[in-house]
């Protein structure tokens, strides 16, 4: 089979969890398919050195010019646009003339594009060519859990509302006219069959991990002489940045007077200044983005995951479970992994039982050892990218032959 595979970024250096889904999905699907990768980018000149690590695997790399405009003004552009917000800005004529050129052509059996903003260049019936689209988080589930976990001012919360329904009817229309949706976790699938269409196509493709560099071996380092808890991830991202906001707000000082010499390292790309001021408390480190993950992972007694905004990546925890860091999570953090509590993983969803489940993994090193044990077993076992990807790739087989 010939594939298009469409992004709205180049998933390269993977220091996002987003792109580490979406390069090895790409790789995955290279390896069975015929793949031509096209992908947006500002900035073509930096682009340029990327692409040998596309051409490796893809048959063809095309990286086009784009630019976000500035938010429209509520009126008249944006109320008088049936498509929500989050899917026009990212609409421009010269590409979408692009796409259907390349798609008259009759060359591709399939269009993958990552993610709903994406699907208005390859929906029009003209080119009949079968479009899926990978859905790293259901837009309309993610906008309505981050409406009700964040302060959000008024004026915000009045544009969101006013691009709710006009997501939700676009969610639909997409659910109608997709050959699949690709989504990366059971409560992901049962939100678009319960809120969106219940007949929509949808696979579950969880996320993975390189096993061959998520490993213990791989990083030989202690763990801290102190109780230390790590968490990672983008933390210009707003899910990242509510969680620790919660943390912050409602555990931390709870666990300070359990354990007083816990220390926090706080690790991820382009922290904001709320993030930053974190690192004014007693054993907090925010170290802004890092070369290499892995020996702070190594360095941390836990993760913590206290996730209130779910969908989409959970790519922290399987990181965390492949290279032997135990993990605290919310049951929203680590949705659609099926862990199990106190084997693979210790769940809690209250800040007191949060506290708690933090206090028995930095105390108990029995405990520990054993959450170590079974979650370096489950993410060998289950989250390898290489048979994940096979599991989608060899999908898309079956699903032209119907």
């Amino acid at each position: 089979m010939k594939l298009l595979v469409f992004y709205p970024y180049i998933p390269w250096p993977l220091d996002r969890g987003t792109y580490q889904r979406t390069f090895n999905l790409l790789k995955a699907l290279a390896a069975e398919h015929t793949v031509d990768f096209l992908a947006l980018t500002s900035d073509l000149e930096a682009a340029a050195e990327k692409r040998a690590v596309f051409e490796t695997f893809c048959n063809e790399v095309e990286f086009l010019h784009f630019e976000h405009g500035p938010w429209p003004r509520l009126f008249p552009k944006r109320l008088l646009n049936l498509l929500p917000s989050n899917v026009a800005r990212w609409q421009d004529e010269t590409i979408r003339r692009h796409l259907e050129e390349r798609l008259s052509s009759g060359d591709y059996d399939l269009v993958h594009v990552c993610d709903l903003a994406l699907a208005p260049y390859v929906s029009s019936p003209k080119s009949g060519v079968p479009f899926v689209i990978d859905r790293s988080r259901v837009d309309l589930q993610f906008q309505l859990m981050e409406h009700r976990a964040l302060d959000l001012p008024v004026r915000s919360r009045l544009l969101r509302c006013e691009s709710y329904l006009k997501l939700w009817r676009y969610e639909k229309r997409m659910a109608r006219q997709a050959a699949l949706e690709v989504v990366c976790g059971p409560d992901d699938e049962t939100f678009v069959h319960r809120h969106i269409d219940r007949n929509a196509p949808v696979k579950v493709i969880p996320n993975g991990v390189d096993l061959s560099y998520f490993n213990p071996e791989a990083t030989v380092v202690p763990r801290d002489p102190s109780p230390t808890l790590i968490f990672c991830g983008a933390m210009d991202y707003n899910p990242n940045t509510d969680a620790l906001r919660w943390f912050f707000d409602t555990i931390h000082q709870s666990l300070l007077e359990r354990v007083p010499d816990t220390r926090v390292l706080i690790v991820g790309k382009q922290p904001t200044a709320a993030v930053r001021r974190y690192a004014a408390r007693p054993g907090v480190e925010v170290t802004g983005g890092v070369p290499d993950v892995r020996p702070y992972y190594r360095r941390a007694w836990l993760q913590m995951v206290p996730l209130r905004i779910g969908g989409g990546t959970r790519l922290k925890i399987v990181e965390s479970l492949a290279i032997g860091t135990p993990v605290v999570s919310t049951s929203i953090g680590a949705q659609g992994l099926d862990l199990k509590h106190e084997h693979n993983v210790l769940l809690a969803d209250t800040p007191t039982a949060f506290v708690e489940e933090l206090v028995r993994g930095l105390q108990d090193p029995q405990l520990r050892q054993s959450l170590e044990s079974n979650g370096m077993s489950t993410a060998w076992a289950r989250f390898g990218w290489s048979s994940i990807g096979k599991q989608l790739a060899d999908h898309y087989h079956t699903l032209l032959s119907a």
